[in-house]
């Protein structure tokens, strides 16, 4: 086996072993991604190689010294979305051009207290914006499985990423579906925790109601280990929860079975729209899930309906207010225009793509006088009888099981020319942003073109560890999380 196949797990036990270095698994990475990223195009900015080996020989020599962390010397990957001081940030947008940030976000001071490696920032939609990554101003990103496909969006980057082994784990964000959908595409596990359980200083915001830094792993445990070093409490942001944080690897360690544990079957996630293969191959998984002891519970979210409107008022109007902050004149690209508005006219047509500039305008006429109770108040109610559907089922369920995105991964080019097929595809994710809570995508199976299936389960608030367990039973169970692109 490649010490490029390894997982986060493994890695970090034969690190332990004395049997491998952090300077080898980092040179095994940096090469495979020189034979890979032409290809793939996962990464829009790669740490210099001195630096990245350099931070392995330092990893090492804690090691040396006694220390010992989960992912000491282990190499990761970050969307291009999280600041890393010093290393350029882009969002995948023209606008932010040369800029450099003085500062490094919160996820990435713990990754460097515990010894991570950063092999650097990742591919996305511009400004998250996107369920594919073609909307990136850096070119789309190719799903490892098939290259004429998208990996999904839009921490799409970071997905392939992992799935093509050029990264043992990765961060990407999610505010709509864009951790656990490109998870699905890509055949590896993605985690969107609950809001407010990773902190978002030092993420650039979209929607800031919704913004959620996630992790991407080949395994259950690996996207916990991920996790459990990201999470937790911080000031600088003023949603971040002050609730303690388990230790996600210790808890699902142990777990066998799925006996007592109830796990309900919304029937909204299932029927019409979707891909006959992806509706198959969740149904199996359910009648996995019951063969390990959980009890199914049909369950209605009666409001589901409603969610993918709700949300494109709701993230468009926020986006609206984050983005008006790109003018030119403090920081990124800058067009000198005939005047100080001509010049804002010029750096925001120039530097936003389609995408966002389509976000933008749904968000200003959302906004404005006349329209604001008729659309954005009328979403933000829906968002609130969303919630509590979800409330109501988690009252008597410990999970909700359903299909990540209603397909597999489409081909490049196939969805640009009509955003409301693009926006449908996170149609079974973006309910959870909306709610607060938790959830996570793995793999159950593969369709007839060889495309990675994804199974989505969802927990309440503060949920992780029941969600988990429940993956990591099923995973445990099945050889889907063996097969690599």
């Amino acid at each position: 086996m490649s010490l490029c196949d390894l997982t986060l797990e493994d890695a970090h036990a034969q690190l332990q072993e004395g049997q491998v270095s952090s300077a080898e698994l980092t040179r095994a990475l940096l090469d495979r991604i020189a034979a890979l990223e032409d290809q793939v195009n996962a990464f829009l900015t790669l740490a210099d190689p001195e630096s990245i080996m350099a931070a392995a020989t330092r990893a090492d020599a804690r090691r040396a010294s006694g220390e010992d962390t989960p992912v000491l010397g282990i190499p990761i990957a970050i969307k291009d979305l999280i600041h890393i001081k010093g290393i350029p940030t882009t969002c995948g947008s023209r606008i932010l051009e040369g800029f450099i940030p003085p500062f490094s976000a919160t996820v990435i001071e713990k990754l460097e207290a515990a010894g991570a490696v950063f092999l650097g920032k990742t591919n996305t939609d511009e400004f998250a914006m996107g369920s594919s990554t073609e909307n990136s101003a850096y070119g789309a990103t190719h799903n490892p499985w098939d290259l004429q496909r998208v990996p999904g969006g839009s921490s799409g980057g970071s997905a392939a990423a992992v799935a093509s082994r050029m990264a043992f784990a990765a961060l990407g964000s999610d505010t709509g579906g864009s951790v656990r959908q490109p998870a699905a595409f890509c055949g590896v596990v993605g985690i969107k925790p609950t809001y407010g359980r990773v902190s978002r200083y030092g993420l650039v915001a979209f929607a800031s109601s919704l913004d959620q830094i996630g992790t991407f792993g080949r395994t259950v445990t690996d996207a916990a280990i991920l996790l459990n070093v990201i999470a937790g409490y911080d000031p600088r942001d003023s949603n971040s929860l002050q609730a303690a944080v388990p230790d996600y690897q210790v808890e699902i360690r142990d777990v066998e079975d799925l006996a007592g544990v109830r796990i309900g079957i919304a029937q909204e996630y299932l029927g019409s729209g979707i891909q006959p293969e992806v509706e198959a191959a969740v149904r199996v998984a359910i009648t996995r899930l019951q063969d390990l002891g959980a009890e199914l519970v049909e369950v209605s979210l009666p409001h589901t309906e409603y969610a993918l409107p709700a949300y494109y008022l709701i993230a468009p109007a926020e986006a609206s207010a984050n983005l008006a902050r790109y003018d030119g004149m403090r920081y990124g690209l800058r067009v000198r225009g005939n005047d100080l508005r001509d010049t804002y006219q010029q750096t925001r047509g120039n530097g936003f793509g389609p995408e966002v500039t389509r976000r933008i305008m749904l968000g200003t006429y959302a906004l404005s006088a006349g329209y604001y109770d008729a659309y954005y108040l009328k979403a933000q109610k829906t968002r609130t009888l969303i919630k509590q559907d979800f409330d109501r089922a988690f009252e008597q369920l410990d999970v909700i099981v359903g299909p990540t995105a209603p397909s597999t991964a489409f081909k490049i080019g196939e969805k640009v020319d009509d955003p409301l097929q693009m926006y449908l595809s996170d149609i079974f994710t973006l309910s959870m942003n909306l709610a607060g809570i938790c959830g996570l995508s793995l793999p159950c199976g593969f369709d007839h073109q060889g495309l990675p299936i994804g199974l989505q389960l969802m927990g309440p608030a503060l949920g992780e560890v029941a969600v988990l367990r429940v993956a990591r039973a099923y995973e445990q169970a099945t050889e889907w999380h063996r097969r690599q692109p």
